[in-house]
């Protein structure tokens, strides 16, 4: 009999995608820690690594090839991904607070966040420049300047870059280098665009070598930048808007700039006052050599947040990856109770300055090279850094890390395997405390959660019948709280389809094995997610059922009630009614993609956006466009619904293959032949389509047995109704919204046609 996995009694939360936590995750993924469960938080699913970022810039890597994607790499590590920006640490309860997220806890936790730009204190700043940091915002700005150049090739630009570290440098040069090919293109003469860097000190590069600084003055004067050296920029304003910019000058001088790039001195996150944490003058995060903070040893931190109190270096990314390999040691001994290893970092380190035009600056304390052999040598270095994080080995079986721990008795079967009563207890008392309505119904609910009775008791309201529906699924998310909302987003469909209003709720839950503690955390988070998804509808969860297994698995009894003469049924659809489907198909593909780890990150994070997405407003538009039948596009695809939709109402419909709404990326995978496992008995359905041998090679084809989960609404709406049917559903936030056939006549024997 195959042994359970270790029952969960440690937290490692690792916060932050950074460079240092990217290594650590690789070499997580290389070994085994029993009862050690792994989380990273980070607001993005992409990390930018920023050796490859000024190329970017230049049009050189694409920001797939530029980004580090932490959804393969936390996959490969068996580490729970958690989407969200953080916003404080209670190091009291230790838990990561979250700005969307129930909070976290931890019992050992790593932090590498990285750093803000200093802007705060230039009036105007926050509002008018373009910061380098959040790196997403400084693309979103950049990308916007391409745009506006494209569609304004006549026009003359001036542009300034606030910041003569290394990092504006290397902005400048780079950003020169794509503007200037744009413009040729647009086949308009260099001299429309000026560049102007700004520094508020007397030499460029100031933690660099004199010679350095000297050598890239020389460089940008060669290139026709115009650099303004002790020149402090000290406001800016917009005297229209949408207009140019005003830059003013310490010196009182004031340019009128169509954008400012912001890329002065590093700050720290302003979440970090008030932590408890250990920092710095400049609210930097303190550590000793173990990289350990000096006031909680459980926390550890590198890379830009983090300042070494024995060995300070400059806020720069070879740090951070130099970090790596000693902050995974030192994890990996503080769960073992070992000592930890000191880490010393080098004095002198090689930079390699990104020049554009295929060029870059080698350079280590006086020492310098600028060339094109530099570049290729550079390029290197980043392509191998880069490939070290996206391919990973083929592990037959990850070695265990002796914990030292009492080896836990296997569980049991039957009653045994229910969660005991203290992780219950504990979790719903957090959820009371945390949602003063948790478990609140209407004056249907006679019984509910508050009471010791063994079932909930509800009311039928007159006049109206009552709607039930079930489904259960193990996680396909590792966020507990995000996997509670897609779940009870698909549970509900069922309920809308029918033209029904959700009136409570059974939650049964399969929680990974753990302590009482660590079940409780999962459990409240469950529960957290189940009542925000409630809330809006007004139902209420009145009760459950919960065991122990080796996965995270979750599924809801639902009960609606609906007015009998307003039920929705899948026989109602009648000649010349149009079919809209009102969210985008692909989850089956890319969930299976992701399950390999070849699915991109912001393809799932997209996909889960759409799955959240209740279906309640797209059902009461649906409902108000007089719809004639309905159902939910889950298991069985979108060519499985409509089947039976067709077959109940005996009719036959034309099916407009280039109209599908489709998930981003779900094409790519589709096209390497990449399908859920269910896909199969799905195609079942296509002896339905009169004429699919035009269509079985077109790309899109696969995706009309797509088993998609939390999946959106098909309807039939009469045909005076489609177009401001259409209208209300997008204006209610369904941007995918789409007409993708109509009811043409009586049923045939193959009922279903297609067209391009």
């Amino acid at each position: 009999m195959e042994q359970p996995p270790s029952p969960i009694t440690t937290d490692l939360v690792l916060l932050g995608g950074g460079h240092s936590h990217a290594l650590v995750l690789r070499r997580l993924g290389m070994v085994t820690l029993p009862g050690v469960r792994l989380t990273l938080i980070s607001d993005r699913v992409n990390t930018p690594y920023s050796g490859m970022l000024p190329a970017h810039i230049a049009g050189r890597y694409s920001l797939d090839q530029s980004h580090i994607d932490l959804r393969p790499l936390t996959r490969f590590a068996n580490c729970r991904l958690f989407l969200d920006r953080v916003i404080g640490v209670d190091m009291e309860r230790c838990q990561v607070l979250c700005a969307h997220h129930p909070p976290v806890t931890f019992d050992v936790l790593s932090i590498d966040t990285g750093s803000t730009p200093a802007t705060v204190a230039v009036p105007g700043a926050r509002e008018y420049s373009i910061p380098a940091k959040p790196v997403p915002e400084l693309l979103q700005g950049w990308h916007h300047l391409l745009e506006a150049v494209r569609a304004h090739p006549s026009q003359s630009w001036t542009l300034a870059v606030v910041g003569g570290g290394v990092g504006g440098v290397e902005l400048v040069l780079n950003m020169q280098e794509r503007l200037l090919q744009q413009l040729a293109d647009l086949d308009q003469p260099p001299d429309h665009l000026t560049l102007h860097l700004f520094h508020r000190g007397q030499a460029l590069a100031p933690d660099r070598h004199p010679c350095i600084r000297h050598r890239l003055g020389r460089i940008l004067q060669r290139r026709g930048i115009q650099v303004h050296l002790g020149e402090a920029v000290v406001r800016l304003d917009r005297p229209s808007a949408d207009g140019p910019v005003d830059l003013q000058g310490e010196s009182g001088r004031v340019l009128r700039c169509d954008r400012v790039f912001w890329v002065t001195r590093a700050a720290a996150p302003p979440w970090l006052q008030g932590s408890g944490l250990s920092l710095d003058d400049q609210g930097f995060i303190q550590v000793g050599d173990t990289l350990q903070t000096l006031s909680h040893p459980n926390v550890f931190a590198t890379g830009d947040v983090a300042t070494m109190v024995h060995h300070p270096r400059p806020k720069a990314g070879v740090f951070a990856v130099r970090q790596g390999k000693p902050l995974y040691q030192n994890l990996l001994r503080f769960l073992q109770n070992r000592p930890l290893q000191p880490f010393h970092p080098q004095r002198q380190f090689l930079t390699l300055i990104d020049l554009g035009y295929g060029r870059t600056l080698a350079a280590r304390g006086p020492w310098s090279w600028e060339s094109s052999l530099c570049r290729r040598w550079k390029d290197h270095i980043d392509q191998r850094f880069m490939t070290h994080l996206r391919e990973f080995p083929a592990m037959a079986a990850c070695p265990p890390v002796a914990l030292s721990r009492s080896p836990a008795p296997p569980p049991c079967s039957g009653c045994g395997a229910k969660v005991g009563s203290d992780a219950l207890a504990l979790a719903l008392q957090r959820a009371r405390q945390d949602f003063p309505d948790f478990g609140e119904g209407g004056d249907d609910l006679l019984v509910g959660l508050e009471s010791p009775d063994d079932a909930a008791v509800m009311k039928v309201p007159a006049g109206q019948v009552m709607v039930h529906t079930v489904d259960f699924f193990p996680a396909l998310v590792e966020d507990p709280f995000l996997f509670a909302q897609i779940c009870l987003k698909h549970c509900l469909s069922d309920l809308y389809a029918m033209g029904a209003q959700p009136q409570s709720a059974l939650a049964l839950v399969q929680v990974p094995y753990g302590t009482p503690a660590k079940q409780a955390d999962t459990l409240y988070a469950l529960l957290a997610g189940i009542h925000h998804g409630l809330l809006p509808t007004g139902a209420a969860l009145v009760g459950g059922h919960s065991i122990q297994a080796a996965q995270l698995g979750l599924g809801l009894a639902c009960n609606g009630v609906a007015d009998p003469d307003r039920l929705l049924r899948k026989g109602g659809m009648g000649a010349g009614d149009g079919l809209i489907l009102t969210q985008p198909l692909g989850t089956g593909t890319l969930f299976a993609a992701d399950m390999g780890g070849l699915a991109r990150g912001r393809w799932i994070a997209a996909a889960m956006e759409q799955m959240v997405q209740s279906n309640q407003g797209a059902a009461a538009v649906l409902q108000a466009h007089q719809a004639t039948a309905c159902t939910d596009v889950t298991g069985f695809g979108l060519i499985g619904h409509l089947l039976e939709m067709v077959r109940a109402s005996r009719v036959s419909v034309q099916l407009e293959l280039g109209s599908l709404p489709v998930l981003a990326g779900a094409r790519e995978t589709l096209a390497q032949g990449i399908v859920s496992s269910l896909q199969p008995q799905n195609l079942a359905a296509a002896q339905a389509i009169a004429n699919r041998a035009d269509y079985e090679a077109h790309p899109d084809y696969p995706l009309l047995f797509d088993p998609q989960t939390a999946g959106g609404l098909l309807a039939a709406i009469p045909t005076a109704q489609v177009a401001d049917c259409l209208q209300a559903l997008r204006a209610q936030g369904y941007g995918a919204a789409t007409i993708i056939g109509q009811v043409t006549g009586a049923a045939s024997a193959q009922p279903i046609r297609i067209h391009r």
